[in-house]
């Protein structure tokens, strides 16, 4: 864990000093992003531990929290390494010290290929998708320019997202990576992001093994036929107990685990209407601000504060009942809260993943204590 003494040092952000950074949560600036460390760190020991009792590789994904501190304890968990959405955003973990990156998304285009061989040649172990033959091909003719030889995987369309379509489709990709001379086939990456969001609990048991039982079956099918594909990477937090029993997967890629959200609650549990199988452990820190009528509160948190892409607001911690709406980019509004001018409030966000992605830092915090100040390096690093 990043200490009080030694804050961050990353390429294009200044170094925060001590006398930068509030000792005490009720000091943090709003709003403000915090993660509850004793939370946080009993999430990623429940996930790193079931992984590994299962025999699953664990190679979380870093689009939930961005930030190179968190992927190294991760690592220090046990991962074998995080995942990235975009090229971009592996770069920035990078540049903080992670390792065993696997870029999630295909990349395309004789630029981003040039800079993915500049990542390959700092890290060795980065994983590139691809799920077309001119893709391969490309990375192929970069890698011996550069004489390298590049991990290539295959993305299985199991998730009505991107990929190539299970069975023979793949298998004729596979057949036309083992051929290249400058590339090597790690094995495929199935990620199924409809299951882990199906509900009920029963219905996601068999959305699941529906969609990562075709890669199990296309990954046998590669076998078969003479190619290595010993590799199966997938999964997701709302899957992370059903995927251990898919024989044939060999590593899960959740992430949302970390943090949780309201969303993730609502998907259910197996027995119960909410999903609670980790702990909600990030949080926004807002301000009142106005009170232009006796049963409205204003805090300084709106469109710019909270995740807007699930359709509903933040929910006020510890009070559920109380009413939130947007009042625009700076300004959400509670109604019948009882809050005061200059109170502040704590919220459960709508959407982890993207409320993070609106923030420069996150606070870990210990009771009322400050310990570290996490840098979000990969902060809109969509390309």
């Amino acid at each position: 864990m990043t200490s009080r003494r030694v804050f961050f040092l990353t390429p294009g952000v200044a170094a925060a000093t001590l006398a930068a950074v509030p000792k005490r949560r009720q000091d943090l600036p709003t709003p403000a992003l915090i993660v509850e460390l004793d939370k946080f760190e009993a999430n990623l020991a429940k996930m790193a531990g079931h992984l590994k009792q299962s025999g699953l590789g664990f190679r979380p994904h870093a689009k939930t929290h961005k930030t190179a501190e968190i992927a190294k304890l991760c690592e220090k968990a046990g991962a074998v390494g995080s995942c990235a959405a975009k090229l971009s955003e592996a770069i920035a973990l990078a540049d903080g010290g992670a390792r065993g990156l696997l870029i999630t998304t295909a990349v395309i285009g004789r630029d981003k290929i040039a800079q993915g061989i500049a990542l390959a040649k700092r890290r060795p172990d980065t994983i590139f998708v691809i799920d077309h033959t001119q893709n391969a091909d490309d990375w192929d003719a970069a890698a011996r320019a550069a004489g390298l030889r590049v991990n290539l995987a295959l993305d299985l369309w199991v998730g009505r997202r991107t990929g190539i379509l299970c069975g023979e489709p793949s298998l004729a990709l596979a057949r036309h990576v083992s051929r290249l001379k400058n590339v090597r086939l790690q094995g495929l990456q199935a990620y199924s992001g409809p299951s882990s969001h199906t509900r009920p609990f029963e219905k996601r048991v068999a959305a699941t093994q529906q969609a990562m039982g075709e890669a199990v079956e296309t990954r046998a099918l590669i076998e078969r036929d003479g190619i290595a594909c010993n590799w199966l990477s997938g999964g997701s937090t709302g899957t992370w107990n059903i995927d251990p029993s898919i024989k044939g997967i060999t590593e899960l890629q959740p992430g949302s685990f970390m943090f949780m959200d309201i969303d993730y609650r609502r998907i259910g549990a197996q027995g119960a209407e909410e999903f609670h199988d980790f702990q909600q452990s990030l949080f926004v820190i807002a301000t009142v601000v106005s009170r232009p009528k006796p049963e409205m509160a204003v805090i300084d948190g709106g469109f710019k504060a909270f995740a807007t892409d699930r359709g509903y607001g933040p929910e006020l911690r510890h009070r559920p009942e109380i009413k939130f709406s947007f009042g625009g980019d700076e300004h959400g509004v509670l109604t019948d809260s009882g809050a005061k001018v200059g109170d502040r409030l704590e919220f459960l966000v709508p959407h982890c993943d993207p409320t993070v992605n609106l923030y420069d830092t996150i606070y870990a915090v210990r009771g009322d204590i400050v310990e570290a100040a996490w840098p979000v390096s990969a902060r809109g690093k969509s390309q």
